[in-house]
């Protein structure tokens, strides 16, 4: 009945947090980013290559148990966080390309992510057997994810002043129902996320870290869009994860392995972004001295 209800939850919060992602976005934003192929093949690379492989090279490493494997291969196969563009302001990165490619990441994953874990998942099952229904999951992230980010993409671009007056409530209804939903799966699952090993969450930040590196390096040029790029990498969509490992492993550890490293993931990459604003902070200010210094010198001359 919880998992019940949990899927329920999950499946509700998806649908509103897409929603309101495309109630702030315009196609003009999602078209810029489009063109920019390089930018475009740089990020799917990163996201659906890198960190999948990765993410699977550590789970066999590490020996990891197959539905505690499943929850992390869910999440490697699913980008596009809604947190990716704040994240990106926090650390003075390119907002405008973290939007753009928020939104083409988790419009795709809709698509890539049913795929990728029917070829992933067998590789993981060990004595167990770790499969999927490519179509169910398909046709549910269609529903939920796809369809809800055209429906706030189209009021966006047809009725610009209804969606902004709608933006502000849809994001804090997006934040309440998100906090709801991890603090229930929390509660539910405290006593497995208790249970998992040191050496477990270590794998998770050596994973998150992996991406970090994967987005700046694929970055391109620039200091800003190689932020915006490990920031949009590290940051995989929880709210689509859990609504596949919801339907898919219901009451099992996926379900606990998807909410312990998104947390990890959120809680690091937020550190990180404060700390790349904090050190863009700081060298702005030295440079606005040492120009003053300058200037005034320049005035006693």
């Amino acid at each position: 009945m919880i998992d019940q209800l949990i899927n329920i939850l999950v499946t509700i919060t998806l649908i509103e947090m897409m929603a309101a992602i495309g109630l702030g976005i315009r196609f003009r934003e999602l078209r810029e980013v489009a063109r920019d192929r390089r930018l475009v093949f740089r990020a799917a690379l990163a996201n659906y290559v890198c960190v999948p492989a990765v993410t699977l090279v550590l789970l066999l490493l590490f020996s990891a148990r197959p539905m505690m494997a499943a929850g992390f291969l869910i999440l490697a196969v699913c980008p596009g966080a809604p947190f990716g563009p704040p994240y990106v302001k926090i650390a003075k990165g390119d907002v405008a390309a973290a939007v753009g490619l928020m939104v083409l990441l988790a419009g795709s994953s809709a698509i890539v992510a049913p795929v990728l874990l029917h070829s992933l998942l067998p590789l993981m099952s060990g004595d167990e057997t770790l499969r999927v229904d490519t179509v169910k999951i398909l046709r549910t992230l269609m529903m939920t994810q796809l369809l809800p980010l055209l429906v706030g993409l189209s009021v966006r671009h047809w009725r610009p002043g209804f969606a902004e007056r709608l933006l502000k409530p849809a994001n804090l209804l997006s934040a309440a129902l998100s906090l709801l939903t991890v603090g229930v799966i929390i509660f539910v699952h405290f006593q497995v996320l208790i249970d998992i090993r040191v050496r477990a969450y270590l794998g998770m930040f050596l994973l998150l870290m992996v991406s970090w590196a994967a987005g700046w390096l694929l970055g391109g040029p620039g200091s800003a869009m190689r932020k915006s790029m490990a920031l949009t990498t590290s940051l995989r969509n929880v709210g689509v994860g859990l609504v596949i490992a919801a339907g898919s492993f219901a009451g099992t550890a996926a379900v606990t392995a998807v909410v312990a490293f998104g947390i990890l993931e959120i809680a690091g990459s937020l550190l990180l972004a404060l700390a790349w604003g904090r050190v863009q902070a700081k060298a702005k200010d030295q440079t606005e001295v040492g120009d003053q210094e300058l200037e005034s010198l320049t005035s006693d001359l």
